[in-house]
């Protein structure tokens, strides 16, 4: 799993328990993983299609530093399946795990297309390929 992400809680985080307020977790989760998935499609033309059971594991509190985790788990035609972890970035405590998150690469008509991907891109492979085109 790559972490590359991470986010300080903040006061503007918390829920009345003091503690991460779940639907801010799930919205920087949700823009991590359609980041993740334009880049991965090379399209910024992506959507949410689904999310599986979310499991929220341990709590995080005001001064945490959380790190999210987001690797590709498969492409179809026109998607590609995402697996997250969330957890807290000194002590490696898990805090949330999403077994699956589902989205759908779409054409200029809105409309789902094919991506062509097979597998993961990764930034170094990337840079070979602009060196390529450059020599």
């Amino acid at each position: 799993m790559n972490f590359h992400t991470r986010k300080w809680v903040k006061p503007e985080d918390l829920n009345p328990n003091g503690t991460l307020f779940g639907g801010s977790l799930l919205r920087w989760i949700d823009e991590e993983a359609a980041i993740y998935a334009i880049v991965q499609l090379g399209n910024q033309r992506v959507v949410t299609k689904y999310i599986s059971e979310i499991n929220f594991v341990s709590a995080s509190r005001q001064g945490d530093i959380i790190e999210l985790g987001i690797t590709a788990t498969e492409f179809g035609r026109t998607s590609i399946t995402l697996t997250c972890e969330v957890r807290n970035k000194i002590t490696r405590k898990s805090i949330l795990t999403v077994e699956k998150m589902v989205f759908v690469n779409l054409g200029e008509d809105g409309l789902p297309a094919p991506h062509g991907r097979t597998e993961i891109k990764y930034v170094k492979d990337q840079f070979k390929d602009d060196e390529a085109v450059s020599e």
